[in-house]
């Protein structure tokens, strides 16, 4: 459960599926996007998380391929969390680039830029059954999916002049 030092090549490869769709959006952001007034707590929990997942994703060899197993469906259940991912960033990039695409839903998966690689960083972390890596995406996933539940409360609220929610909760 403490993980077996060593680089992952796995871990890598998801690193990657996450890092190239942010650097792009770096450069297309919704219009209206800003990352003022954001939860100072939250955004301490996302920053720490950040740095923890990426280093355990990258240190500990359990995340490599081995032999196939039942445990092996937690590993695809990862990559398919992060293709979902992908589908995403693909269907944002060709959208008109709103706040509202930015904090969509994704196969009824609500705030699935966020929450999408949560999941798939959690599998991962089962599948190589690694706790610093699942402590790391609890951490994560505290200050990332809360940051967004944050940002959509605030569009919902500006899109109702009443300051009510016009969505009835996160989509």
């Amino acid at each position: 459960m403490l993980g077996n030092p060593g680089f992952s090549y796995t871990g890598l490869l998801f690193l990657l599926m996450l890092f190239i769709p942010n650097i792009i959006w770096s450069m297309r952001r919704p219009q209206g996007y800003t990352s003022e007034n954001e939860n100072k707590i939250l955004r301490f929990f996302e920053r720490l998380g950040e740095a923890l997942t990426c280093c355990c994703s990258l240190v500990f060899s359990d995340f490599n391929i081995h032999e196939w197993t039942l445990w092996s469906l937690w590993l695809i259940a990862a990559f398919v969390f992060m293709i979902m991912y992908e589908a995403w960033w693909v269907r944002y990039f060709r959208s008109e680039r709103r706040l509202s695409d930015f904090y969509s839903s994704f196969s009824g998966i609500p705030l699935a830029g966020a929450t999408l690689p949560v999941i798939a960083f959690f599998m991962l972390g089962m599948y190589g059954k690694v706790i610093w890596m699942l402590i790391a995406v609890v951490i994560l996933g505290i200050g990332h999916i809360g940051i967004h539940i944050q940002h959509k409360n605030n569009i919902d609220a500006l899109s109702d002049p009443a300051g009510g929610n016009l969505t009835g909760g996160i989509r």
